[in-house]
């Protein structure tokens, strides 16, 4: 009993660190709570792997909706379509669908989503080079229409026109998709051919077209002299190289004793914003306004002219239909802030500007972030500009496409032929009356035409004929241009 009491009072430290009971109380609850702690993370491991990568997961319990609830119908969307739908359908295809339905629902037809391939081809088509029909188009209204045809490319030649819809390439539908899907479907190797279905204005059936696909012209800037005074300096679009190139056709047109010059944007969609600045601001003053740009939630922001190089002679500015975006820009700067006057028919009316987006994977976000204005404040967009000096084009430059494929001789009818009794009579040959039918007169045109190209005189409207009749009008709009000589008309008057 005396040692087991002596034991228990002894106030030795050595003896109360030997006590069993003492060690058990000061070591138990440490281990204890790192046990528990254990535990639970061992049971939250295991709970997630079950959910997460056994066969019954529940998706649902790492996914985004309790972060981001607007986009549950969108998650609870995609987890049926993978479940339930019939066909094998890959994540990519689903997340590029869903993006591409996000961009569509802005009802914008230049905000666009391009996956990789696509992104790769619009790339390759602002490159120094491309292979195509050379069409500027966009979709509008649900169609795709062209805005102008690049000067000098196949899709000039095959007569196509701004407003022209394109129903069809290769007897594909071109309903429901956007311009960039179109323009895949358009573009191919040089040689070539491709059959464009054509609904325009004033036909009463569409047409078919086909072009035979070549290398598009990079040059942009083409100069020469009307006359011993005027020159005539046409801009096709607005590139990298063409202030340099437009700055060349000056020096050029000079020497040759330019003394007041027409610039002319018709048919010219468009291009970079810098280039746009550039051109500008070598006609207006500085410290005039140039444009303005209004971002969302902001006040619009102007740009005004700076000092350096600045044409000193009368400038007349014409404009058409297919004169857009850039070209308009530049329209309003001339119009607006140098008192330049303008010639031709009311300009397209696109007053926005596209940011793009590039993703790690090569695809592309192309999204309308801003609208421009002109320096005044005004806002062209789907109105156009309006020319100081309205002049329209003649009938026959409207006219469609001729197959050379297509054989037209007497007593035939079609309209076709109606459209090659128009081309006719424009270029000199008397085909009669333009009714549609192929009769003696259209015949004796026809072996006008051929007698005067050197083809053998058959009265057959075919081949090299029909070549040969496209060409002379081509010619006819190049060479008897009413609002060419209605810009001249002007700078003559300047001059005096």
């Amino acid at each position: 009993m005396d040692e087991n009491n002596h034991g228990r009072n002894s106030d030795n430290p050595e003896d109360k660190q030997q006590t069993p009971a003492g060690r058990y109380l000061r070591i138990k609850p440490f281990f204890l709570l790192m046990l528990m702690f254990g535990l639970v993370l061992l049971t939250a491991g295991v709970t997630f792997f079950a959910l997460t990568v056994g066969e019954d997961k529940v998706v649902e319990v790492v996914s985004p909706k309790s972060e981001r609830g607007e986009f549950e119908k969108l998650y609870d969307a995609y987890d049926a379509v993978k479940k339930q739908y019939f066909e094998d359908v890959t994540d990519e295809e689903l997340v590029n669908g869903a993006i591409n339905g996000m961009v569509d629902a802005l009802g914008d037809p230049y905000s666009d989503y391009l996956d990789e391939t696509e992104a790769q081809h619009l790339n390759e088509s602002i490159s120094s080079s491309f292979e195509g029909i050379g069409a500027e188009i966009q979709e509008r209204n649900g169609k795709i229409m062209i805005v102008s045809p690049i000067k000098n490319s196949p899709a000039e030649k095959a007569h196509l026109q701004p407003d022209d819809i394109i129903l069809s390439v290769d007897g594909e539908s071109l309903q429901g998709k956007s311009s960039t899907e179109a323009v895949t479907l358009i573009r191919g190797e040089k040689g070539t051919d491709v059959t464009l279905q054509i609904e325009r204005a004033g036909l009463e059936e569409p047409i078919d077209v086909t072009i035979t696909r070549d290398v598009i012209p990079i040059e942009t800037v083409y100069a020469e002299m009307v006359d011993d005074e005027v020159a005539h300096i046409q801009i096709t679009s607005f590139s990298e190289n063409t202030f340099d190139e437009l700055l060349e056709a000056i020096d050029a047109m000079e020497k040759k004793g330019m003394k007041a010059m027409a610039i002319d944007v018709r048919q010219n969609p468009g291009g970079l914003l810098s280039t746009a600045i550039e051109i500008s601001n070598l006609f207006v003053e500085e410290g005039e306004g140039l444009f303005q740009i209004e971002e969302k939630g902001r006040k619009p922001q102007i740009t005004y002219a700076s000092g350096g190089t600045k044409v000193k002679m009368p400038v007349v500015l014409m404009i058409d239909g297919g004169s857009a975006s850039a070209s308009e820009i530049l329209a309003g700067a001339l119009m607006e802030s140098a008192g330049i006057r303008s010639v031709g028919e009311k300009s397209f009316g696109k007053g926005t500007v596209q940011s793009p987006q590039d993703f790690r994977d090569g695809s592309n976000l192309k999204l309308t972030t801003a609208k421009w204005l002109t320096p005044d404040g005004n806002w062209i967009h789907e109105k156009g500009i309006e020319p100081t000096d309205p002049v329209s084009y003649p009938e026959y430059v409207k006219l469609p496409f001729i197959d050379p494929k297509t054989s037209m001789q007497d007593g035939d009818t079609s309209m076709t032929i109606l459209s090659a009794e128009q081309m006719l009579d424009a270029v000199g040959y008397d085909p009669g009356e333009a009714d549609g039918v192929f009769d003696e007169e259209t015949a004796e045109a026809v072996r006008d035409l051929q007698s005067e190209a050197g083809l053998e005189e058959s009265g057959i409207l075919e081949g090299d004929t029909t070549f040969a009749l496209m060409d002379k009008l081509r010619e006819k709009i190049e060479t008897d241009d009413p609002m060419m000589k209605k810009a001249a008309e002007i700078l003559h008057e300047q001059l005096k």
